[in-house]
């Protein structure tokens, strides 16, 4: 067998160190209930399923830029807690922060 390249082993290294994102992920109860409680309800798309395309577009974009985009459920009454807790409303901000630490906890354990 072969001994790989200097590429094949430099791009084999890059994939295993790719970035990786958290993309807030629902289902269409999640997205509805999130919604009503947000303090930005105009930074949602008009419908669950026009979110879900843009969201899957989204994804699919990190994912040919060489980012590893994963998904996370919010469950909606751990998110209002977690911004109970952290003194936050329910806004765009607060729900990348939620999903960035929920996800960083999970890697990092």
């Amino acid at each position: 067998m072969r001994k790989p390249t200097l590429y094949q082993r430099l791009k084999a290294k890059k994939r295993s160190q790719a970035m990786i994102i958290g993309v807030t992920w629902y289902t269409e109860d999640t997205w509805a209930q999130v919604k009503a409680s947000a303090t930005d309800p105009e930074c949602f798309e008009d419908s669950f399923e026009k979110w879900k395309a843009v969201a899957i577009a989204a994804r699919r974009e990190f994912q040919r830029s060489g980012v590893r985009a994963l998904e996370y459920q919010i469950i909606p009454n751990e998110f209002s807690a977690w911004c109970a807790l952290h003194g936050q409303e329910n806004n765009s901000t607060s729900r990348a922060e939620f999903v960035s630490e929920r996800l960083s906890a999970a890697y990092n354990q």
